[in-house]
């Protein structure tokens, strides 16, 4: 069979302006299904240990809007991989995803999506809505399956600015897709139980932007305390916990100062508390 390079190139052309469809992945899976991961294969042998492992991502919404952090810490097996993996990414300029789970295929996942969402809106003429996103990944995600299976399992966290509702919203989702809507906060990775129980004591409706990161900063190092394959902040090699805001404004990374700022101010109150702050009886 032929394929779209031996094609005139204005027979080309026009296949590339009229898809048929707004989903990039079956664009691409069409005319040069070569470039996708492949899906099919089938692995003799399990090798989830053998390859860095990306943990742990927290989401948290307030006053308008939604934070997202992710420790830095990559590991195989019982070995550190890497201590500055990047696993918060913007998708679009209204939302952002977090990654657990295998890197490699967690990067390359959420790399794919970003142009998922660019060539649905170049096509469409419009940003998807935040159920459309979700409902988007999750299918990707599903693509996966054959992979999760072999133990090359990513588990993404999404985290979106809703203009119709004014606020955030965080979806969650298992390997076979989702997606979860999940209600003021959440967790995934290895360290997922620990952050969420700090964020169960410390979490508090109708909180501002810069308290909301520093509860998210408070819940990783809690993470980080008790689950051995999260990173906290590495004050000698200033690396940094990963956080985005995403609001009516749009999304935005905080700087590392900015996060190093945060990180001293947890730091300090520990020194005195080493457990972290208490959370009110009510």
């Amino acid at each position: 069979m032929a394929s779209h390079r031996d094609l005139p190139a204005g027979l080309v052309n026009q296949l590339f302006q009229n898809t048929g469809s707004s989903s990039f992945t079956e664009f691409v899976g069409s005319y040069a299904p070569e470039l996708l991961p492949h899906r099919e294969t089938v692995l003799a042998t399990p090798i989830s240990d053998q390859v860095p492992h990306a943990t742990t991502i927290i989401a948290a919404t307030f006053a308008g809007g939604v934070v997202m952090a992710g420790d830095r810490r990559a590991t195989s097996g019982n070995v550190i991989s890497q201590r500055d993996v990047e696993k918060v990414y913007r998708a679009d300029d209204y939302s952002c995803m977090g990654i657990a789970g295998t890197a490699s295929t967690g990067i390359e996942m959420a790399r794919l999506y970003r142009v998922e969402l660019e060539h649905y809106e170049k096509l469409e003429g419009r940003t998807m809505s935040v159920a459309g996103k979700a409902n988007r990944l999750a299918t990707m995600i599903r693509g996966n399956l054959g992979m999760a299976m072999q133990g090359l399992v990513v588990v993404p966290l999404f985290a979106a600015y809703d203009p119709d509702k004014g606020e955030g919203r965080i979806f969650s989702y298992d390997v076979a897709g989702g997606p979860y809507e999940r209600e003021r906060f959440d967790a995934i990775g290895s360290g997922s139980i620990f952050a969420r129980g700090s964020l169960k004591k410390l979490y508090r409706e109708g909180a501002s932007a810069d308290d909301m990161t520093m509860t998210l900063i408070q819940a990783l190092y809690d993470a980080a305390d008790d689950d051995s394959a999260t990173g906290g902040p590495d004050v000698t090699r200033k690396i940094w916990p990963i956080v985005s805001v995403v609001d009516a404004d749009g999304y935005r990374r905080l700087t590392d100062e900015q996060v190093s700022g945060y990180v001293e101010r947890m730091l300090e109150a520990r020194l005195i508390s080493p457990d972290g702050p208490i959370a009110p009886l009510r």
